[in-house]
């Protein structure tokens, strides 16, 4: 009997690269090693990234997953509701937008109901899905307001074993030292520490990156390592939380792809992310951390530029549903 999880693949984006991954994928064997996959969105719409990249995969149409059977080819759970013909590739589409909400309702509603045990979406377009309606500023507040989440959540970005999180996102750098207090630090910090523990690590080891040059130079270069981050460390070891720093961010990542630590907190959105991207643009994956669900995607989004010629790279996915199949088999334990 299998017994690998059953994963969600959201095909993401009508008129991105989606579709193309998620077939390459099907086409190559992959997930056989790793999940029993269902494909959810468009039969249509994956039809037509199998068809660019030159793929004939045996599909199974199913409208329940209790339906599916890996046997007669990758089940797909048609969700009927965006044609190719009206989403043509490279255009922000309102219509993608919508399919792109359903399907990360439909993803949730298919965890919660105990259907499948997580699952990876091909990268979504924010713009498309604000002109469809959403009133989220991204698909991580839309997700918790589907599982009516309270706690701490937010991306976490993963390059091989390291993992980052930051305390401040998609804000001007002008406001970043206003936003960083000690309650918006410890939150970054125990969102780290949880998302590691669900993926198997039993004590996390967690580095602070400095917000100043050369960590503040004792106060004469800014004030914030003595008088926030400190502090949100001593109370994070009192806490039974293995933290160290702060450290310089431009030496922390040297010790951090050395194995000195699993996870990375962060003060900006850049300060990790020019990091894990100029090491590994095409590896690295986004969890959707701190939410019930294994939720995974790849870190690129919907590089419009080369969809639809069937040359788009799998690596990053690849890494998204080792992991998704990774935190499922952690929670099953």
């Amino acid at each position: 009997m299998n017994t690998k999880p059953i994963l969600g693949m959201l095909l993401g984006d009508g008129a991105g690269v989606g579709a193309e991954i998620i077939a390459k994928l099907a086409a190559s064997g992959f997930y056989d090693e790793y999940c029993r996959p269902v494909v959810i969105g468009d039969a249509r719409i994956f039809q037509r990234g199998a068809e660019i990249c030159g793929l004939e995969i045996p599909m199974q149409v199913i409208s329940r997953v209790e339906d599916a059977d890996w046997s007669k080819g990758i089940p797909v759970l048609d969700q009927r509701d965006l044609d190719p013909e009206e989403v043509p590739y490279a255009q922000i589409n309102v219509k993608s937008g919508q399919a792109c909400l359903d399907m990360l309702r439909t993803g949730i509603e298919l965890y919660k109901d105990g259907k499948i045990e997580g699952f990876c979406f091909a990268p979504l377009n924010k713009q498309a899905m604000i002109k469809a309606g959403c009133p989220f500023e991204s698909e991580h507040h839309y997700m918790a307001h589907l599982f009516q989440h309270t706690e701490p959540f937010g991306e976490i970005n993963v390059l091989g074993d390291l993992w980052t999180t930051r305390t401040t996102s998609h804000i001007p750098i002008s406001r970043v030292s206003h936003d960083l207090t000690e309650e918006t630090i410890m939150r970054a910090v125990r969102l780290a520490n949880v998302s590691l523990k669900n993926s198997g690590i039993e004590k996390p080891r967690l580095a602070l990156a400095a917000l100043n040059p050369h960590c503040g130079e004792g106060g004469k270069c800014g004030r914030e390592e003595i008088d926030v981050i400190a502090p949100v460390i001593e109370k994070a070891r009192e806490m039974g939380i293995d933290a160290y720093g702060p450290y310089p961010s431009d030496i922390l990542f040297i010790k951090a792809f050395n194995g000195d630590f699993d996870g990375v907190v962060t003060m900006y959105h850049d300060q990790g992310q020019i990091a894990l991207k100029l090491k590994g643009f095409d590896q690295g994956i986004t969890i959707a951390g701190g939410l019930p669900a294994p939720i995974v995607t790849c870190a690129h989004g919907t590089a419009y530029d080369i969809a639809g010629k069937g040359i788009v790279k799998t690596s990053a996915f690849e890494n998204a549903v080792k992991m998704a199949a990774r935190m499922a088999n952690h929670l099953r334990a």
